[in-house]
């Protein structure tokens, strides 16, 4: 009866100790799968959403930081998969064209160069499940110990050929200065649409013995990639002083004032929303726009393309906003032919299949949907002719009235190096 008594109770105890290694068996899932790196703005992943990335408590601002200060950059991102994933971070030095330097991590970075996101959290009551990262930076182990163009990059595991993200950013040395005017075009028939500026930089106590070679001027409206210029002969030089004030260079098309949606809200509809459908998914259908390309300028409030994770129905805009598929119309539209895309600081203006716009003829509009999270977002139209051209103005026209914000940076090679430092930044609205 004793044993009989025995072998019951180790039976009980066995099969507790199989269920507990049971509970305890983790979940398999399939890891990012590997990619070739990009030095661009890239997310690598559908499921990589929503990514911000600018300076700690500056929310859209200019993604630079100055070297051996105590700024810090904030990236942060949603991973639509939803479970938690061990994901690490690095940084690359590229010259001033975003091309790797030749230099060693060693050499441009302090510590390990490579840290791991610690910060996530999991999304609350949201029909599309997703996980919430967040990483400040330069941290003890990743700092960047030499001006110039840097690209984040982020992957999974530590395995960097697991990329879900790469982010462009910027160490300045603050050796120049460069300011800048604002002028009407030279152009009599552009008077009315562009924006012309001129730019002055004083080299400092920053030795220059070949300006016409060392030094190149990047110029960029509201922060956009596709619309930019190169400068890289200055007009005048004398005593520490560069001029480039070319009648031919930095002729900005003026533009219009972004587009604007509020999405903030899923109970209440915005001005710029015609309906709103909660089901296993949340859609939106935004009023359509019109083409006001030969209209008159109008001043509206815009935020120079720039998009902001916000939520009046929660508390927190980071985990408890959901994701909505908005269906975005450009009505009424001459073009029938190429390509539209629907860009802004959302999806850093890039043209891909998931912000392309299909012309139905039977209407004459262009439409397309896209996954798009609460908030407030600037938004403008895009169009690629058959031929590759690019035209960014297309449905909204230039203007010399709009109100654009240009960046200056001024990089500089010296003598006996491979590398360009940014030894100059500046803003001008």
């Amino acid at each position: 009866m004793r044993r009989l008594l025995l072998v019951i109770i180790l039976s009980h105890v066995c099969l507790g100790l199989l269920a507990q290694k049971q509970k305890k068996k983790r979940v398999s899932r399939e890891r990012s799968p590997q990619q070739e790196l990009i030095y661009d703005n890239i997310n690598y992943l559908p499921s990589i959403k929503s990514v911000q990335f600018y300076p700690v408590e500056q929310e859209n601002a200019f993604p630079v930081i100055e070297l051996f200060s105590e700024d810090q950059l904030m990236l942060a991102f949603d991973d639509l998969r939803g479970d938690v994933r061990n994901f690490y971070f690095s940084l690359e030095h590229c010259d001033a064209n975003w091309t790797p330097s030749r230099l060693s991590p060693l050499e441009y970075a302090e510590g390990y160069n490579e840290d791991r996101i610690l910060t996530y959290g999991t999304s609350v009551n949201t029909l599309q499940p997703y996980t919430h990262y967040r990483v400040d930076f330069p941290t003890d182990n990743v700092r960047p110990k030499l001006a110039g163009n840097y690209l984040l990059k982020v992957y999974e595991d530590a395995d960097k050929s697991r990329l879900i993200i790469s982010r462009r950013f910027y160490v300045l040395a603050p050796l120049m200065s460069a300011s800048s005017q604002l002028v009407p075009s030279v152009d009599v028939s552009k008077r009315n649409k562009n924006q012309k500026l001129n730019v002055t930089v004083q080299t400092g106590g920053l030795t220059v013995n070949n300006p016409y070679q060392d030094v190149k001027i990047l110029v960029m409206q509201n922060q956009r990639p596709d619309i930019q210029q190169w400068l890289t002969t200055p007009q005048f030089v004398n005593n520490g002083e560069l001029r480039y004030h070319d009648n031919r260079t930095l002729d900005f098309g003026g533009s219009n004032e972004f587009r604007f949606v509020d999405l903030r809200s899923l109970r209440l509809a915005s001005e710029r929303v015609a309906a709103i459908q909660l089901d296993s998914n949340v859609r939106v259908n935004l009023v359509p726009d019109e083409n006001y390309r030969t209209a008159s300028y109008a001043s509206v409030f815009d935020e120079n393309g720039q998009f902001f994770i916000r939520n009046q129905d929660k508390d927190n805009a980071d985990t408890e906003s959901d994701y909505m598929w908005v269906t975005f119309t450009l009505a009424n539209d001459a073009v029938t032919d190429g390509t539209v895309y629907v860009v802004g600081g959302f999806n850093g203006y890039q043209r891909n299949d998931t912000n392309k716009l299909v012309y139905d003829a039977s209407q004459k509009k262009w439409q397309g949907t896209l996954l798009l999270k609460q908030g407030l977002y600037d938004y403008e139209y895009v169009y690629v002719s058959p031929s590759g051209d690019v035209d960014p103005t297309f449905s909204s026209g230039n203007h010399f009235e709009t109100n654009n914000t240009y960046q200056i940076l001024v990089y500089n090679r010296r003598q006996g190096t491979t590398w360009d430092e940014l030894v100059g930044f500046s803003q001008v609205r």
